[in-house]
């Protein structure tokens, strides 16, 4: 009898919707726990990090127009309970218990203040030489008026504590990304005071030889000579190239270097002007190596419509690059460039043909196959503002309620692939919860794959054409776990 697990022609089949299961649902029982920020495998449990009380924050913070918010967001943020956390599931017992609580501090303004937000990156780190001594990094998210971001060092998944001074020294927010590469880890700041939290101003490439002294040193140019690269927004090892993917508003850039020789190290550019798509494709949101090429995922900022730059909306596309640095289009729109035309080479047009995925935000090998998870932001669309929007879009939208948004469209989509050519959609319904508006989580296990959602619609939300707030059961993020059923 041919195995479950394998083909005829020894490939594993893939993952389906059926063969996922919650494991983990209104974040964590606490809706305010939002995003399943960020994830990592360590020491054979698994450790999800949050982001709390997104829209509060976004209502406070950053120039959003919503008629009507979908929860309900205090004058200040800060009366919720914001201060971000990290669980560990062990998937022998089934059982979730609460790791860390970012702890009170006073702000520069003499009031109580969490000191993290959110942890937008794990990673597990083994420094050389130590093979059996793998330690477990965070970066975080500052409040503005907090000291700064950093990055906690773990080495029981118990006890994490600060390594570094706040901000790297910079006057930044968060840290995005940390990515270990030829036994050195390399990271960069990702946001800025002033309802910034994508852009940093400071796009340089920091690298340490031991992340547990938090010593730091800049290891490329500002910006790779080039001021429109506002942020450096995700980095990979692939190779022997550690890759980087800018934030501009012209279209993202990605260079590469061999981080060895002189510092600051010499950096070759790969790809310009977002790929010849321009604005559109504004910044890398994923990078992930898979058969040979390094597969890039973008978007814009806000979820596929960056108002405060007036671009957008658009949904993302999909590259993948190869080791001499020539580049396919995967999912996209067929176009002339100086490198000859380009055809999606998938036959999907931007965001798998969903105008509503604003992000190609996670990607993951598991079992021979790419997943690649996204943003849909429609589950918005009720609430939304929309005087501004571009005429051709606004007349289109007006022909759907947004009831019939949210039941037929809302919730992000996962595709997978064995060949970079031909996806298969694993969901297109954020898993059967449309509140599910992102998947930002994916690792590979022993015990499967493991995802983790964004979901800011709870603990409590506005019903479309509601008159009050009332709990919402599938607020909050959640987390699944992938495993072929026999």
């Amino acid at each position: 009898m041919q195995s479950r697990n394998k083909n005829k022609l020894g490939v594993h089949p893939g993952l389906g919707q059926r063969d996922f299961k919650l494991v983990a649902h209104g974040g964590f029982g606490d809706g305010l726990n939002a995003y399943a920020h960020s994830m990592a495998w360590y020491k054979d449990r698994l450790y999800v990090a949050t982001t709390r009380g997104n829209f509060p924050f976004m209502k406070a913070r950053l120039p959003i127009g919503m008629d009507i918010w979908p929860v309900e967001c205090p004058e200040s943020p800060f009366d919720l309970d914001m201060g971000a956390e990290i669980w560990c599931y062990d998937p022998h017992e089934g059982v979730w218990e609460k790791r860390f609580k970012a702890p009170m501090i006073v702000g520069s303004h003499g009031k109580l203040i969490p000191r993290e937000l959110g942890f937008r990156g794990m990673v597990v780190y083994t420094p050389p030489g130590r093979p059996n001594e793998p330690e477990l990094y965070v970066s975080t998210w500052s409040p503005a008026r907090g000291p700064g971001p950093n990055i906690l060092r773990s080495t029981d998944g118990h006890h994490f504590e600060p390594t570094c001074e706040p901000g790297l020294g910079l006057p930044v927010t968060t840290i995005r990304t940390m990515v270990p590469f030829k036994g050195r880890m390399f990271t960069t700041p990702a946001g800025s005071r002033g309802g910034n939290p994508n852009v940093s101003g400071h796009s340089v490439v920091y690298e340490s030889t031991d992340p547990a002294s938090g010593e730091w040193e800049p290891v490329s140019d500002f910006g790779f000579g080039d001021s429109g690269n506002k942020t450096i927004f995700e980095m990979c090892g692939f190779g022997d190239h550690l890759y980087i993917g800018t934030f501009n508003l012209e279209g993202f850039q990605i260079w590469r270097s061999t981080v060895e020789g002189e510092k600051p190290y010499h950096w070759e550019r790969v790809i310009e002007k977002g790929a010849y798509r321009g604005p559109l494709n504004q910044c890398v949101l994923s990078l992930y190596p898979f058969k040979g090429h390094l597969y890039v995922g973008g978007g814009i900022q806000g979820g596929g419509v960056d108002t405060q730059n007036r671009i957008g909306p658009a949904p993302p596309e999909l590259l993948r690059i190869a080791p001499d640095g020539s580049w396919d289009l995967l999912v996209g729109e067929t176009r002339d460039t100086p490198l000859g035309r380009k055809e999606a080479l998938s036959g999907y047009l931007p965001g798998f043909d969903n105008f509503f995925n604003g992000y190609f935000w996670r990607m993951c090998v598991h079992d021979g196959w790419l997943y690649m998870g996204t943003f849909e932001w429609s589950s918005v669309l009720g609430y939304a503002n929309r005087r501004r929007w571009p005429e051709a879009f606004t007349t289109i939208i007006n022909k759907l309620t947004p009831q019939f948004l949210l039941d037929h469209s809302s919730g992000f989509d996962l595709y997978r692939t064995c060949d970079g050519k031909n996806w298969v959609p694993v969901t297109t319904d954020g898993m059967g919860n449309p509140y599910n508006m992102g998947l930002r989580t994916l690792i590979s296990t022993p015990h499967g794959m493991f995802i983790g959602t964004a979901n800011p619609f709870g603990p409590k939300i506005m019903p479309l054409n509601g008159d009050r707030y009332i709990p919402n059961p599938r607020g909050g993020c959640e987390v699944f776990l992938g495993s072929p059923r026999d």
